[in-house]
């Protein structure tokens, strides 16, 4: 039972269709992260272990959080720029099999650092797919000026495309700091044009925004409610995100339903 109980909105119990929230794993510790779960795992449905961070990590130690996170209905996966590390070294075949082998059964496919074509990465999605991995893929580039180089249409086109390739989720790239990328300006705030266009040609149930600071989390929440999908959120703001989710933080009181 919660403090206050009778004074906290609903929102869809895990597992959650709706109103996913990833959170981005930096090289937490094991005790630390158990600890953080254990009074705000139920408001996490994606772990992302950041780049290429469990690399210089003892296996073992990341073996055992993985199924800590999975104890707590959480989906833990590597992140996008460990798989494009692996792409590089021509090691693919290796990271899809050591990527079972140690517990993961969601990995992000992504192009954001490498010049892989369109044509493989989509190959690379399905065949993940394929060998029974859930699939977060992104679309973004993690250089600006080359971000800024993909016109919308691209972006739609990049998005569905991955889709049709058996991507599970769609992540729209922010990097961890939220500014100057994709869908958001220099000072980190979104583009309503930009946002309301990609709306209009995807499946918004299928996209997770990347929304690292809180101004962009409850800009989401504001115009697309409650249940919307955010992704880059660091392990500060897990419970200061679904306080914003319901309306129990001065940004969003009486603006959500």
């Amino acid at each position: 039972m919660k403090c206050f109980e009778f004074l906290l909105p609903s929102r869809e119990k895990k597992p959650r269709k709706k109103g996913f929230t990833m959170v981005l794993d930096k090289g937490l510790g094991l005790k630390t992260a158990k600890s953080l779960m254990e009074i705000s795992g139920e408001y996490i449905d994606f772990l992302k272990f950041g780049w290429g961070t469990i690399i210089v990590h003892d296996k073992e130690i990341i073996k055992r959080k993985i199924e800590m996170y999975k104890s707590f209905e959480i989906t833990p996966y590597t992140g996008g720029t460990l798989f494009e590390i692996a792409y590089i070294n021509n090691k693919v075949p290796e990271f899809f099999k050591e990527s079972k082998e140690i517990g993961f059964e969601a990995i992000e496919i992504s192009d954001g650092s490498t010049d892989m074509t369109k044509n493989e990465k989509l190959n690379f999605i399905s065949e993940a797919k394929e060998k029974g991995f859930y699939v977060l893929s992104e679309v973004g580039k993690k250089d600006p000026e080359a971000d800024a180089s993909i016109t919308m249409e691209k972006r739609i086109e990049l998005v569905n495309a991955e889709l049709k390739a058996g991507s599970d989720m769609v992540i729209i790239e922010a990097r961890e700091g939220g500014k100057n990328i994709g869908i958001y300006d220099e000072k980190g705030n979104a583009k309503e044009e930009e946002v309301d266009y990609l709306l209009r040609h995807v499946p918004k149930e299928k996209i997770i925004w990347e929304a690292p600071n809180k101004d962009q989390q409850v800009y989401f929440i504001l115009k697309l409610g409650k249940e919307t999908n955010l992704g880059n959120i660091s392990t500060d703001d897990i419970t200061s995100l679904e306080t914003i989710r319901r309306g129990l933080r001065g940004d969003t009181i009486n603006k959500i339903k």
